[in-house]
């Protein structure tokens, strides 16, 4: 049994569009979170927490992680990016417990971002590995 897998001009064009998003968003919130990590850690207190700190890191890596799959067009960038927007949403909601401050904020705001276009990314690989 064969299957043509065939996409009109346009739908490759989308596609494309919404990969250089996701890739922007996941660059984007590694820079942020790695900043606020350090800044948590220069402000210490609660901020500093080893748990805080911690979700900061891991969101930063596996968002560093999952752009460079996508930079590379690998067939698992679905499974990063679905990893990716589960530890997004735990950071987000880290970083929402200090609602007063503005960097935990902005970094919230960032990972918040980045969980919908990985959580779409994801959805749209799964659905192309449903097709073949």
């Amino acid at each position: 049994m064969t299957h043509e897998h065939t996409h009109d001009g346009m739908d490759e064009a989308h596609e494309h569009d919404d990969v250089q998003h996701c890739i922007e968003e996941c660059i984007n919130c590694h820079a942020a979170c790695t900043m606020t990590a350090q800044y948590v850690l220069g402000e210490g207190g609660e901020m500093a927490d080893p748990g805080v700190v911690g979700v900061l890191l891991d969101c930063a890596e596996i968002c560093q992680t999952s752009a460079n799959f996508m930079l590379r067009g690998s067939p698992y960038h679905g499974s990063t990016c679905a990893a990716c927007a589960e530890i997004c949403r735990a950071c987000e909601d880290a970083c929402r417990a200090f609602p007063d401050d503005e960097q935990l904020a902005h970094c919230a705001e960032m990972c918040g971002s980045c969980a919908e276009a990985c959580e779409q990314m994801a959805a749209t690989a799964a659905e192309e590995s449903d097709e073949e």
